[in-house]
């Protein structure tokens, strides 16, 4: 008895050759425990933080909730994996950022008990994985996005519904009533307060690059007109590309005849024919997408970001040809369309700042924003717009750093609001940048590239791209410098980014 010795655990390997692959692995200060962020904040932010672990490290749900928590089954995978699906449809359609839609939909299927999921988001498909256990065969599913579009109620109405959904507060039947809702839900405004809006934008962006209030009026008519002929291709099935190309022909047309005969009303002199067509541009140049796209390659989704970059240059593409077609035919008519025309806006900020404003409000409009968004959007243009003065024009900066600057505060604001609402950042910041947005420098690039001045028009441009991806670089700044600011839950210990994110 006396003799025996208690063993002691060796250090080292066994004297069998066998490695033992638990102790290998561990750390020596231990292995961090992983545990749920805590539900009091935004779930996108959650949501992020749980996609960023490896499948294996992530926390086991509270419950399988898949049948309104009463205990569900393999039998209602199938029906959760489908609702997830269709929300992130309608996420991606609505032209949110693929980081925020897998968030989305991880944090449905997450809700309602399956753990194991992997969800995948490319420009039109949708597509999301899920794995009982290590030895059963995977449930996979995918959904093609074939339409989209733009209004931001149904997208606030979606984000309230996967708030509800993550916070536990809703069960699966309930959820898919209320899915069907929002689909059947009519757009907040009809098709010809619409209309009115892009002829508000308009005008308001021909007075704030020195129209008065005659330019007003023509550039509001000739964007209302661009508006319906774009309604009514779209009403045939033409693609978006023929639409903007046929909307940005008004425009340009009136641009041509107030340059060609604007001399001859009566007590109007000096009339800028610039103004009208720069208006008209404003009201079509794609700063949505741009934005989306530039965010989604900011945040790794590559594959999506060329996509809806591509697509943004179609369509500028399309606004082009339209403008140029109209204005070729212009300059060998005669019609006085001067490159250096002086842009006297800049010398007048009380009316430049209410102009702005009603751009920015016109904007939001357009974009289906809530009624209750509408104030705080304007606002955000307006701050915008007065930053970019102030810097640009008063303490003469560099046009593309003070674009960046403005539109990062336009992020800032918008990502603070939403984080505040628990809703989407676009409503806040997509109308916001309006008044940011390069039209005067892609008119006179198009103006010089008709009256063949290649070197001018390849400098203009240049600029209104730089002056494009500085506003959305800028966007997304301001969105990551408020996370960064308010505290973002996450794992208990610190952990690396993921790779994606992480560079070579």
């Amino acid at each position: 008895m006396g003799g025996e010795q208690p063993s002691v655990p060796s250090s080292g390997p066994p004297d069998d050759g066998t490695v033992d692959l638990g102790a290998a692995l561990t750390p020596a200060d231990g292995v961090p425990a992983v545990v749920l962020p805590p539900e009091g904040g935004p779930w996108q932010d959650r949501m992020r933080a749980m996609l960023r672990l490896p499948s294996t490290e992530r926390p086991a749900p509270p419950g399988d909730r898949s049948s309104g928590g009463s205990g569900g089954g393999g039998g209602s995978v199938p029906r959760v994996l489908d609702l997830t699906l269709r929300i992130g449809e309608l996420l991606l359609a609505g032209g949110e950022g693929a980081e925020d839609v897998e968030a989305a939909m991880f944090g449905v299927a997450f809700a309602y008990g399956l753990a194991r999921v992997e969800p995948t988001v490319t420009f039109t498909l949708l597509g999301i994985s899920y794995q009982p256990s290590l030895t059963e065969t995977p449930h996979t599913m995918s959904r093609t996005v074939r339409r989209r579009g733009t209004d931001y109620t149904r997208l606030a109405a979606v984000f309230h519904l996967v708030d509800g959904i993550t916070a536990h507060e809703v069960t699966l039947e309930e959820a898919y009533r209320r899915l069907a809702d929002i689909r059947r839900n009519r757009h907040p405004y009809s098709s010809w307060v619409l209309t009115g809006a892009a002829g508000l934008l308009a005008g308001a962006a021909s007075v704030l690059v020195g129209g008065g209030p005659l330019i007003f009026v023509l550039a509001a008519l000739a964007a209302m007109l661009g508006d319906r002929l774009a309604w009514l291709l779209a009403a045939r099935g033409l693609p978006e590309f023929y639409q903007f190309a046929v909307a940005a022909m008004p425009a340009a047309a009136m641009g041509v005849l107030v340059g060609h005969y604007g001399h001859w009303i009566p007590g109007a002199t000096n009339l800028q024919s610039s103004a009208v067509i720069t208006g008209g541009l404003f009201a079509l140049l794609p700063g949505r997408a741009l934005v989306a796209a530039v965010q989604d390659g900011l945040t790794g989704f590559y594959i999506t970001a060329s996509a809806r970059l591509l697509e943004v240059v179609y369509l500028i593409v399309g606004i082009v040809i339209g403008v140029t077609l109209v204005l070729y035919v212009g300059v060998h008519s005669g019609a006085r369309l001067n490159p250096d025309q002086a842009l006297r806006a800049y010398d007048r900020p009380w009316v430049q700042l209410p102009a702005a404003m009603v751009l920015t409000l016109a904007f939001a409009v357009l974009l289906q924003c809530e009624r209750r968004v509408l104030l705080i959007a304007t606002l955000n243009g307006g701050v915008a717009w007065t930053v970019f003065g102030v810097l640009h024009q008063r303490a003469g900066g560099n046009q593309v750093v003070c674009t960046a600057a403005a539109a990062g505060l336009v992020g800032l604001f918008g990502q603070l609001m939403a984080r505040y609402r628990f809703v989407s950042v676009l409503p806040y910041v997509t109308a916001a940048i309006g008044p940011l947005l390069p039209g005067s420098a892609t008119y006179f690039g198009l103006l010089a590239l008709t009256q063949q001045h290649q070197s001018a028009a390849l400098g203009q441009l240049t600029k209104a791209a730089a002056l494009a991806l500085a506003l959305a670089i800028g966007v997304n700044l301001g969105n990551e410098i408020a996370r960064l600011a308010l505290r973002v839950p996450g794992a208990s210990a610190p952990r690396r980014a993921a790779k994606r994110t992480r560079g070579f």
